[in-house]
């Protein structure tokens, strides 16, 4: 079982996993492209997971002018969270910006912040307090992946996340029957205080 979190940008991995008998292969969390056999796959479809998840919270979402997604360079978050958030700013017209470095970035009132990093979400909240801003009216904040402690934050993150309960589950039911089945794991939208 593998979850192919890869922070270099090499085919290297790719040859590694290819030498592993595909009857014994589960990839969990991302499909990985150019790798041949039958296996079996949990993942999530990160372009339209995004994409349907801000449409979800639209409303709260329209009494912002800009979306701003930190996407820090060395991420092993897939580019494809970058095409559905664009395509969702099209769609919908929002002003946004790729934020790489959010310690070079200025906070703005009628901003949204998406974060994916948990340590960015900690230097977000922090500039938010320092320029005495209020979440979920002056500025939004939407945070990448639900954990129990975000529902207590800022009167509660509000959060997209796969639902990593269902993956293992999934995960656990392929390896059990020794299925080769790729299964599209759900995404989900949870609204709290901070938009």
């Amino acid at each position: 079982v593998i979850i192919p979190h890869f922070l270099e940008k090499t085919e290297a991995y790719k040859l590694l996993i290819e030498q592993i008998p595909k009857e014994k292969l589960i990839v969990v969390d991302k499909k990985i492209e150019g790798i041949t056999g039958n296996y079996g796959a949990v993942y999530e479809n990160f372009e339209e997971d995004i994409y349907n998840a801000l449409s979800k919270a639209l409303e709260p979402l329209s009494k912002y002018h800009t979306l701003k997604l930190i996407f820090p360079d060395d991420s092993y978050f897939p580019k494809e969270i970058i095409k559905g958030f664009k395509n969702f700013c099209y769609s919908y017209a929002f002003n946004y910006k790729i934020v790489h470095n959010l310690d070079l970035e200025e906070v703005n009132e009628g901003e949204v912040y998406i974060n994916l990093m948990e340590s960015d979400l900690v230097k977000i909240l922090d500039k938010i307090i320092t320029l005495n801003l209020t979440v979920g009216e002056q500025v939004g904040l939407i945070s990448y992946n639900e954990t129990p402690l975000k529902k207590f934050i800022m009167n509660g993150l509000s959060t997209i996340s796969t639902d990593f309960a269902t993956m293992g589950r999934s995960a656990a039911q392929l390896v059990l029957n020794s299925s080769k089945e790729h299964i599209e794991n759900p995404f989900e939208l949870i609204l709290r205080g901070s938009l």
